[in-house]
């Protein structure tokens, strides 16, 4: 896909051509900014979007080998870029001046440089009859979320079919190639291909699957332990969004660390048909010595969640309950996931709002 335009600046103005490298999530440009160069990704996924309203219209994810902000050259009425540009993951990109390519396109034979152009134009012409259908259709709501439940719940599933049919089962781990899971999110159930690739940074960033690439050092390979994880997750998720929301789960960032230093007492605990006795008042003067802002108010969201049951206060205040262990380290990978999700939608939310 290509951004939009930029007009023709006196070469001392211009953009030097140079390699530019972009930590994940990092904007390239923005939607309105002046456009001075294009770029060729040599490295890493880059997502183009388009802020609206409360939230993001995905417009493509661009790989290596691709060119991007190109047609900002062959429209110099706008001088603006018609898209945003962020990282996906690391990315290195190729950056080229407009004056370079000026240069490079005078040297062109007189017809083939004719032929660039009609196509550009064309191209461009097509571009704004996709925007002038985006801007009348819907705006998101104030709640934008970039992963929806049903998002989430969607690729879960097709992460636990494609690793179980398609994945090869060897040395403990499952292994499936990107190609094969491109084709069943992408082309079979039109997942969102942005989406997609953000939601497997995220599994990779969450130590939930690995990557490596494949013998022509190109297409990747994920790995993980166990393909259940993922149904675990998508039954998790499917019956959250069904229930309302007074009854769904809710672990704040506080309580994970809070239910995390529960488990440490747990493991130098006696753990008796799965439950052992905790005092929570000693964990918390834990994170007070170390500065550490969580109270035991905070622990109210693994008590709604049954991770625990009735608190008890003994004659010096001091309180404790029984932790239902076995629920509680069969659940942590469901919160901690939740959370990781909760986290993103909070970053995009946040993105959407200074956009």
């Amino acid at each position: 896909m290509s951004t939009s335009s930029t007009g023709s600046a006196a070469p001392s103005a211009q953009k030097k051509s140079g390699i530019k490298t972009l930590a994940p999530g990092q904007i390239l440009f923005n939607e309105g900014d002046k456009a001075e160069s294009m770029y060729i990704i040599q490295k890493g996924q880059l997502r183009l979007f388009r802020p609206k309203g409360k939230g993001f219209v995905e417009i493509a994810v661009l790989r290596s080998g691709e060119v991007l902000g190109e047609m900002a050259y062959f429209d110099p009425e706008t001088k603006t870029r018609s898209v945003s540009a962020a990282a996906i993951t690391s990315v290195d990109v190729i950056e080229i001046s407009f004056v370079a390519l000026e240069k490079t396109m005078q040297a062109l034979n007189p017809w083939f440089k004719t032929l660039i152009n009609t196509l550009a134009e064309r191209l461009r012409k097509t571009n704004e009859r996709v925007k002038a259908l985006e801007n009348n259709s819907v705006g998101f709501s104030s709640d934008y979320k970039f992963f929806q439940a049903a998002d989430v719940v969607k690729m879960l599933s097709i992460l636990f079919l494609t690793f179980r049919s398609l994945g090869e089962n060897k040395e403990g781990k499952w292994f499936l190639h990107y190609n094969k899971l491109k084709v069943y999110a992408l082309d079979i159930f039109n997942l969102n291909e942005a989406k997609m690739e953000e939601f497997l940074q995220l599994l990779l960033d969450e130590k939930i699957v690995e990557v490596t690439v494949d013998e022509q050092d190109s297409s990747k390979i994920y790995s993980t332990r166990e393909p259940e994880t993922f149904k675990i997750f998508q039954v998790f998720f499917n019956t959250q969004r069904t229930l309302r929301d007074d009854k769904k789960m809710i672990i704040s960032p506080k309580c994970e660390k809070f239910i995390v230093k529960v488990m440490e007492e747990c493991e130098k605990s006696e753990i008796i048909e799965g439950k052992c006795d905790i005092e929570l008042t000693k964990i918390v003067a834990h994170f007070k010595e170390y500065n550490i802002d969580i109270k035991m108010d905070d622990f109210q969201g693994a008590k709604n969640a049954k991770f625990c049951g009735e608190y008890r206060m003994d004659d010096k205040n001091n309180i404790s309950t029984t932790i239902n262990f076995d629920y509680l380290k069969k659940m942590y990978p469901v919160v901690r996931f939740m959370n990781a999700i909760n986290r993103v939608n909070d970053v995009k939310a946040q993105a959407a709002m200074k956009a």
